[in-house]
């Protein structure tokens, strides 16, 4: 039962302060309680809503629990509805919707694409990149760090590892916004929202299947190329399945990437002395990555399904049971962090939910923690003014990829201190 307090949980129908910072909100329902049920729909199972560190790891890491509403479910639980049919058809070949066994067979073919080896040769390529980004922003009085750097980064750079040619870029990008439109909590604001969607996905359902066609018997070494090899070796990978694998890479990795950067802006913002000193840093600690992605995550939300039925924080669970894990609670629950509010850049490396856990735990990290690190590090160095002037913050009406969707930066204060340009050793090394 709720605190008689505290109203029902939801994610929808929040205000713009709490949006932008639903910290407080989950301080106060982590305090009444560990797991709050939702509104219940007659006899139908409800909803449970996780807030404590302990039970989120239960929850993300036990076989009670997965995505779809039932382990012996032939497919799991889309969130789509069965009109949109292109949509739906790229959604359900995403690994993060898919339950072992199928699950377990794509991300170990996957995997080794987004290996550290793969990602280190990577680097100076993302730092181009970055810096290129921030070349078109020169000269510019404001500037939208969202639409033009921490957005296209990593479109720009997925791109590279699907072999999609530079002039689909901004179709790419275009296209991974309107697929966000289908999210949860934004495509209850109309039906608009999933006909954007609808058509994002036939788009891509007819470029990446031409594509497919393309890449048969040829020997290029890009990702697409070599998933259609391995279907062709008999790897259990079907047209479908290519086509939503690789939609799926691009829009996951954007909306992560992309919202870790922008937070990560604000995070510095708000705390100038951690600003001067990583900009001061030859190299980024890798626990002030870590940090920002502790104190403010890209996710905040991840939805399973009770398989059985279970004991969870003092409730009980039924069977079909929609859980929600609320990473962002978690990662400032004080039983886990000391001082979980504060931003402390020199944490000792704990295991943050900040890219997930268990079997679901985001195959992108490596390369989305490379990209955080080198486009912060390129805007530390190529934005003087990022601790100064006036900022304009608009984030979207979304509880679950949680982010700016627009960050205006007046750059036209000529009191900033000028930057020192660092380069990684790595770089140096290619040179």
């Amino acid at each position: 039962m709720p605190s008689a307090t505290l109203p029902r949980f939801d994610l929808t129908g929040w205000g713009r302060e709490d949006i932008a910072n639903p910290y407080p909100v989950y301080q106060r329902y982590r305090q009444a309680a560990a797991v709050h049920e939702g509104a219940r729909d007659g006899a139908t199972p409800g909803t449970f809503y996780v807030f404590s560190y302990d039970e989120v790891v239960q929850v993300l890491s036990s076989s009670r629990f997965g995505r779809g509403r039932s382990v012996d479910a032939a497919a799991t639980s889309v969130p789509v509805p069965a009109e949109q049919r292109a949509l739906r058809a790229i959604v359900e070949n995403w690994l993060v919707f898919m339950d072992p066994p199928r699950h377990t067979e794509l991300r170990s073919l996957l995997g080794k694409e987004f290996s550290p080896r793969i990602v280190t040769a990577l680097r100076p390529r993302i730092a181009q990149i970055a810096r290129e980004l921030l070349a078109r922003l020169g000269g510019q009085q404001e500037i939208d760090l969202v639409e033009g750097f921490a957005a296209p980064l990593p479109i720009l750079v997925i791109s590279e590892l699907l072999g999609i040619p530079k002039e689909r870029h901004a179709w790419l990008r275009a296209n991974a916004v309107a697929l966000q439109e289908a999210s949860t909590a934004r495509a209850r604001r109309g039906a608009d929202g999933y006909a954007r969607a609808e058509a994002a996905a036939q788009e891509f359902t007819d470029y990446f299947r031409e594509q497919v066609r393309l890449r048969r018997g040829s020997d290029r070494d890009d990702l697409i190329t070599i998933l259609v090899h391995a279907r062709d070796r008999g790897a259990p990978l079907s047209v479908d399945g290519i086509v939503g694998t690789c939609v799926h890479l691009l829009t996951a990795g954007h909306e992560t990437t992309t919202n870790s950067l922008a937070k990560a802006v604000l995070a510095l913002r708000a705390h100038p002395e951690v600003l001067d000193e990583l900009r001061g840093a030859r190299e980024l600690p890798s626990d002030a990555i870590e940090e920002f992605l502790r104190y403010d995550p890209p996710v905040q939300a991840v939805t399973r399904w009770a398989h059985q039925d279970t004991s969870l924080g003092g409730h009980d669970v039924p069977r079909g049971s929609r859980v929600v894990a609320l990473l962002g609670s978690a990662n400032r629950d004080p039983e886990r962090f000391p001082r979980p509010d504060v931003l402390d850049v020199h944490r000792p490396a704990d295991r943050h939910l900040g890219f997930g856990l268990g079997i679901h735990y985001c195959l992108g990290a490596t390369l989305a923690r490379a990209e955080i690190e080198i486009g912060l590090r390129a805007l530390l160095d190529g934005v003087p003014t990022l601790s100064h002037g006036a900022q304009q913050v608009d984030y979207a009406d979304d509880m679950v990829f949680h982010g700016p969707e627009r960050l205006v930066l007046d750059t036209s204060d000529t009191t900033a201190r000028p930057a020192t340009t660092h380069r990684h050793p790595a770089e140096d090394r290619q040179r």
